[in-house]
């Protein structure tokens, strides 16, 4: 088990939209597409803290994330790990996150009341795969 980006899939880091899995609070897995930035050498989310994703990694920081190549559907980048989520009450890093999205403001998507966490993904297994 690696827990290393390799150099040959590093390119999906900058990818627009991975697909986000985390576990339902009936066992089952729940996937999203989602936004994400990576930083720091760590992958990481701004996510709403009203949001069905949201609240099963709060529960269950255990989560899945697939990058696929669009232009090579049998290449993608899977990372197993757990979350950690931290208030983002001056929205600092969804500032980050909304300008790699060509300036969104992530206030846009959320509902009165609700708040963004800023969520770090820990690796614990890193999958490249390259298929055909």
């Amino acid at each position: 088990m690696s827990t290393t980006f390799p150099e040959s899939h590093t390119d999906l880091l900058d990818a627009q939209v991975a697909s986000l899995a985390t576990v339902g609070a009936d066992g089952f897995p729940q996937v999203t597409a989602t936004w994400f930035l990576f930083e720091d050498g760590r992958i990481k989310f701004s996510l709403n803290d009203g949001r069905l994703k949201t609240k099963n990694l709060l529960r269950n920081p255990r989560v899945s994330l697939m990058i696929l190549d669009l232009s090579n559907p049998y290449r993608y980048l899977e990372v197993r790990g757990t979350v950690t989520a931290t208030p983002d009450p001056d929205y600092a890093f969804a500032k980050r996150v909304g300008a790699k999205y060509g300036g969104v403001d992530l206030r846009d998507h959320d509902a009165p009341g609700d708040s963004r966490l800023e969520v770090v993904l820990e690796p614990t297994n890193v999958y490249a795969v390259a298929l055909g």
